[in-house]
């Protein structure tokens, strides 16, 4: 069963990582994924661009809207995703849970609808 895990962080967090705490910090992602890759569990993800550079369509009544930024007014933004193929919830809570992120942020798991 394939989950998508979006990470969340405070973007003030992300920006206060100096060099050295930076690069452990991707090392230990790097060494997550190439772990996952190996299990055959990995099917991708992508670090995201800061909440400054995104921004938010909507439609209404025909009429097309762009904003600057993220949908909602959170403390953390989504910052990354992974996409994994797990055998169940509670493999892929496990796995969430070893995601550098976790401990200064959080992860969302959500289960990605098959059959469409």
């Amino acid at each position: 069963m394939e989950y998508l895990l979006l990470i969340y962080q405070a973007d003030s967090q992300r920006e206060a990582l100096n060099g050295p705490e930076e690069e452990k910090v991707y090392q230990q992602y790097y060494e997550l994924i190439q772990e996952l890759t190996k299990e055959g569990k990995y099917k991708g993800g992508h670090e995201l661009q800061p909440t400054a550079m995104a921004s938010t369509v909507r439609v209404r009544n025909n009429r097309q809207a762009v904003t600057d930024g993220p949908f909602a007014e959170t403390k953390e933004q989504l910052g990354g995703y992974f996409l994994i193929d797990v055998n169940n919830l509670d493999e892929a809570l496990a796995i969430a849970a070893r995601i550098p992120t976790a401990k200064t942020g959080c992860i969302e798991v959500r289960p990605i609808v098959e059959g469409h």
